[in-house]
């Protein structure tokens, strides 16, 4: 069985239509895992949603809720100036992301499960976004393999699969557990603007992981992202092209 592990789209349709598009005519994957973050911050929220939610209702992917995802979904004021306090361009991508979905919309991203777990050929695999104990908890590349271990400890899962830090990795624990952080498709935080996800290939007695980086039409998305109009949706926009850092300053 070959699954496809996509996250963190945050609405940017020219990578995530480059990236399905890998999936099913290079990969030919049987199934896509999706770890949450559709819409936030991103050119196209409404599209990307609905493009999720339809693969979905076709049983083609099985998707998670992201920790944006969850303050689309529940919005309120509170939820808005804890957000503005931490960085007031975001809180302006949410405000916009919030008008731009509509309720059936913000319905699926609110019943999405927050993780979900299944065995395949005895391994058992669990989906997160941030990690087994938090959906905003990073899992980072060269972390110590003590703090990796901490926060897999209460899950038995054979494969933890996680995005939410944008940045791809993989940890094999000495508790005998995979950990595979796929990045991102829509808001990659590298010099090299490329779309990321992962591959997860199980067969009897093998399980094989890699990350694959894809080209897309990025000065067409950050132009979108640009024509939003929100206060702070340039910088985003050049993040696509050349992210220096996780957040807009």
């Amino acid at each position: 069985m070959k699954y496809a592990v996509i996250s963190d789209i945050h609405g940017n349709m020219e990578a995530l239509e480059a990236v399905l598009n890998d999936i099913e005519n290079t990969e030919k994957a049987d199934k896509i895992l999706c770890l949450g973050d559709l819409a936030m911050a991103g050119p196209e929220p409404s599209k990307a949603v609905e493009r999720i939610k339809k693969l979905v209702e076709d049983g083609k992917v099985i998707c998670i809720q992201g920790n944006t995802d969850k303050m689309i979904a529940d919005f309120s004021e509170e939820i808005l100036l804890n957000l503005k306090e931490k960085n007031e361009i975001m809180a302006n991508a949410l405000a916009s992301d919030v008008k731009a979905l509509n309720e059936d919309q913000k319905t699926f991203l609110k019943n999405l499960p927050v993780n979900h777990e299944f065995t395949y050929l005895n391994t058992k695999i669990l989906m997160v976004h941030g990690s087994p104990r938090k959906n905003d908890e990073n899992i980072f590349p060269e972390m110590p393999m003590t703090e990796i271990e901490e926060m897999v400890k209460d899950t038995d899962a054979d494969i933890i699969l996680c995005g939410h830090t944008h940045i791809p990795c993989g940890y094999q624990t000495e508790s005998r557990k995979t950990v595979v952080n796929d990045g991102s498709v829509g808001r990659p935080f590298s010099e090299e603007p490329k779309a990321c996800y992962a591959i997860l290939d199980i067969s009897m007695g093998c399980v094989a992981v890699r990350h694959k980086h894809i080209s897309y039409d990025v000065d067409t998305a950050s132009k979108k992202l640009l024509s939003r109009g929100f206060d702070g949706c340039d910088k985003l926009a050049k993040m696509l092209i050349h992210a220096t850092s996780r957040y807009p300053q």
